[in-house]
């Protein structure tokens, strides 16, 4: 993905940079992968060139330019490739820069008197281009479309390396922070930007807002300062919201209008959730997730159905329908449902346009409307009682993703395929958790007993734990003990043999659950599973003020005294909640 940089004038300064550490020492063995004059000497690797010699000689032609000098002449473009790609070769790297300069007009193939340039790579997935905007025959570089013209020949090396295939150009694409906000919030101490803070504040009150009014009071109940844009007529035409505290360098609130956070949180974008208000009737609140599950699977029959622009409108508010999941899902699994929902933010956004009207996407709204104000009341905590529902949705994501790839909608079909994933871990944490709410172990001799019987007992994490998976899931046993997921599978066993529980009867019970034959690595759905047991362990320990050995000795069926065991950590916010932390707690 070709990202252009503003233009600038320190072509030294730049270099220096670039070959440098970096700023949190990130830079690692920064060198030139291609250059205009492939003679030209690597300052990493020549003693007989400096960046200061190099940056006079990509400047030459600028300073032997007749009359004025152009006040910004420094190019500069990163090229970068999401992380799930494969690593290219310094070589490939260097085909990239050639052609992407060729097609901005810096320096066309065949042509001699082109613009000077150098690609600096200090880091796996991406290079840095710099360019100097002042050809060697005095004359200045035609770029008109540059980035345009790169994006489509990224489009290109995206097929012919086998590399993730993304959509430019299509409007829909995440509205991502600048360097300068990045950069402020580290300074800050935040895990994420005022940008992403507010995107996520104001999406959640556009999922679950009713009317104009509703949507207002939900940004400032959520912590946000707000400003109404009213035009002369009284009409409220726009918003922008901002942080408490969030200021500019000259004391000054930094306001985010809704089209600058994303593309569908423009008030007039955001008042389509409530043209049409589902009309729901009183539901208990044991019985919402139920109730919304029977929606969303009668939904995910019918997404698409009635046409393209039927289908936009029907993942515009499966997305809402993430969202309201995030907020009020159980807290062992906020987590992956939030994460879920970042992701299916961009498969939410056709690139087409959308119909509001549509059977999937009224009973969509409906199972939205029925959480957001039933679950929320009561059961948010209910772990076992979300399973179904987190079934359908991974169901209707999957329908939404199939429905993308008819449509030739790359980017939001990966989008919703990522989505799908972590909603997948989520169903599988949900059913570990299920499983420990269930379990009673099994009546066990006296240790005293089994001592002057001969038998020795084992020390935490001493049993093999390939015998574990033999005995306890015999069926799968060999392509778990070679699954890549197989040591992270052990270290689990082996934490909860250490909290004093049977891994063996554990795996059995989490095991037993679900079905395991489809699931693509069954190792990692049982590291899944066993995550979701553990949590739930924790929280009924907290509960009793047990700790989870004392727990299963005093269980049904148990009559020995507890085993010996070290006491469980803490529960501690797991690290995404620090990361997802509301508006309130950004200063």
């Amino acid at each position: 993905m070709p990202k252009k940089a503003r233009d600038g004038n320190d072509t030294s300064g730049l270099l220096h940079y670039l070959y440098g550490p970096g700023k949190r020492d990130e830079h690692v063995d920064p060198h030139l992968v291609a250059a205009w004059d492939p003679d030209i000497e690597d300052p990493a690797r020549s003693p007989d060139m400096t960046l200061t010699d190099l940056a006079l000689i990509l400047d030459a032609p600028v300073h032997a330019l007749p009359g004025r000098k152009p006040s910004k002449h420094v190019y500069h473009v990163a090229v970068r490739n999401p992380p799930e790609d494969r690593t290219l070769t310094d070589t490939e790297w260097a085909r990239v820069a050639r052609e992407l300069m060729h097609a901005a007009g810096i320096a066309p193939h065949g042509d001699d008197q082109g613009c000077r340039w150098v690609a600096v790579r200090h880091a796996d997935d991406h290079i840095h281009i710099v360019a100097t905007r002042a050809r060697q025959d005095g004359r200045q570089p035609d770029i008109s479309w540059d980035i345009v013209k790169m994006h489509e020949v990224a489009r290109r090396f995206e097929v012919e390396f086998g590399l993730r295939r993304l959509t430019h150009g299509d409007k829909t694409a995440r509205k991502w922070p600048r360097t300068g906000e990045a950069e402020k919030a580290a300074r800050r101490g935040l895990q994420e930007t005022a940008r992403e803070t507010l995107q996520r504040a104001v999406r959640e009150a556009a999922a679950t807002a009713t009317s104009d009014s509703d949507f207002f009071a939900r940004l400032g109940a959520a912590g946000l300062r707000v400003q109404q844009r009213i035009a002369p007529d009284g009409n409220v035409t726009g918003y922008s919201v901002a942080l408490p505290g969030d200021r500019d360098g000259g004391q000054r609130p930094v306001w985010f209008s809704g089209s600058r956070l994303a593309a569908d949180l423009s008030l007039p974008r955001v008042r389509e959730r409530w043209q049409k208000v589902p009309a729901i009737g009183r539901v208990a609140s044991a019985e919402a997730w139920k109730v919304a599950e029977v929606k969303v699977r009668q939904a995910a029959a019918q997404l698409g159905a009635g046409g393209l622009h039927q289908g936009a409108g029907d993942v515009a508010a499966l997305g809402d329908l993430v969202v309201v999941a995030a907020v009020v899902a159980p807290r062992a699994v906020r987590d992956q449902i939030r994460d879920a929902a970042r992701e299916y933010e961009r498969a939410s956004r056709a690139p087409v346009a959308r119909s509001l009207e549509g059977a999937a996407r009224e009973l969509y709204r409906e199972s939205a409307r029925v959480l957001s104000t039933s679950v929320a009341a009561a059961g948010r905590s209910d772990t076992v009682a979300a399973l179904g529902f987190l079934l359908a949705l991974v169901m209707a994501v999957e329908a939404s993703r199939r429905w993308h790839e008819a449509q030739e909608h790359r980017a939001q079909a990966h989008a919703a395929g990522r989505a799908g994933r972590l909603l997948r871990e989520a169903v599988e944490v949900t059913a570990g958790a299920a499983a420990a709410r269930e379990y009673r172990p099994r009546r066990r001799k006296p240790a005293v007993a089994r001592a002057r019987a001969g038998q020795r007992l084992a020390a935490a994490g001493e049993r093999p734990m390939a015998g574990i998976v033999q005995q306890a899931v015999p069926a799968h046993a060999r392509a778990v003990l070679a699954d890549p997921a197989w040591p992270a599978l052990r270290a689990r066993l082996t934490q909860i043999e250490r909290d004093g529980e049977d891994p063996a009867d554990v795996l059995a019970a989490v095991a037993a659950r679900r079905e395991l034959h489809t699931a693509d690595s069954v190792a990692e759905v049982l590291v899944w599973r066993l995550d979701g047991w553990r949590k739930q362990r924790g929280v009924a320990a907290a509960a009793t003020g047990k700790n989870p050995s004392a727990a299963s000795a005093d269980g049904a069926g148990g009559t020995g005294p507890a085993r010996a065991a070290e006491a469980p950590a803490p529960t501690r916010r797991p690290p995404a909640d620090q990361q997802h932390k509301g508006p309130g707690r950004t200063r």
